[in-house]
């Protein structure tokens, strides 16, 4: 994970402006995976659109609701992924305002067949944690355009740290969610997060000339393109080191996480073994490694194609 730029600390709950008919309140909810909360979007300046809702909390929703000006109303709740963190709070503030919640789908839409097996095979799901009984009123597929009083988004799903995961484009800027994140690197952990797709997803987004991201957490981003590339380059990085030491000898997740986030403080080390997993992951889909036995969080992984 890269250091968080210690600037980056606004007050929770206060809207701020952060160019016109855009403003962003910050969740009370600071941990080591959320870094100072959850990035509460406001967009429009009548009728709104509430970009991640943030986590169940009545503080927030209060916030939420005072931070409307006269003559405003939210008429649209959109919700980049269901982690705890960005879509509980959605349900709530529908029931609040009468607008619709609107996502790509449930916890489990978009998740890749690889995904769904270690799912069946017992897994659970690490991090931020995942929240279950989301269920959007509106279904948004890839491509898909949502219009207000003036403004328009265009979702992207982008899939990778959540199956459901999308970003919106608005105008030359990008809300990207948990894909890109404005203070570290984001968080893959199988089953529910995969390194395949989200590699593929930020070469998506790559693929695109963007003025700036928004990102679920931290601050503006202003050189999308340097992020991106930095993000590829960095999970190529970790894969080389991954693969170095399983030339030495095959190790599990945990092994290799111990070896390669020698930096790391320890309470982010079981992120790091997730991260490392997904990486495995990844590799035997490319048949550059494998697992001894059957797939696995605790599996040995060896290097190459299985015998």
């Amino acid at each position: 994970m890269t250091a968080a730029p210690d600037d980056f600390n606004p007050p929770p709950g206060q809207a701020e402006t952060l160019e016109p008919g855009l403003r962003r309140l910050v969740a009370p909810n600071p941990s080591p995976m959320t870094y100072r909360g959850t990035n509460t979007y406001l967009l429009g300046t009548k009728g709104l659109a509430v970009i991640d809702p943030g986590p169940l909390d009545d503080r927030h929703l209060a916030a939420i609701g005072a931070a409307l000006e006269p003559g405003q109303s939210i008429t649209h709740i959109v919700v980049t992924h269901s982690h705890l963190d960005h879509s509980p709070l959605a349900r709530p503030l529908a029931r609040k305002t009468g607008a619709p919640v609107l996502a790509f789908g449930t916890a489990r839409a978009g998740r890749s067949a690889v995904m769904d097996r270690l799912a069946l095979s017992g897994l659970g799901g690490g991090g931020e944690g995942i929240d279950a009984d989301f269920r959007p009123d509106v279904h948004l597929p890839d491509g898909e355009r949502i219009t207000g009083d003036d403004w328009s988004l265009e979702v992207l799903h982008t899939p990778g740290h959540l199956g459901n995961h999308i970003s919106l484009g608005w105008n030359e800027a990008c809300f990207t969610g948990d894909h890109v994140m404005g203070w570290a690197s984001s968080l893959v952990s199988p089953p529910d997060g995969d390194l395949t797709d989200f590699m593929a997803s930020c070469r998506k987004l790559r693929a695109r000339d963007w003025r700036r991201f928004y990102p679920g957490h931290g601050a503006p981003i202003d050189d999308p393109s340097e992020r991106l590339d930095w993000l590829i380059d960095h999970r190529l990085t970790r894969e080389a080191a991954i693969l170095d030491q399983l030339a030495q000898a095959p190790a599990t997740a945990e092994v290799l996480a111990h070896r390669i986030y020698t930096e790391t403080p320890p309470a982010l080390l079981p992120a790091a073994t997730r991260n490392v997993f997904a990486h495995l992951v990844d590799l035997a889909q490319q048949n550059r490694a494998h697992p001894i036995g059957p797939l696995a969080a605790d599996a040995r992984f060896a290097l190459g194609p299985p015998p």
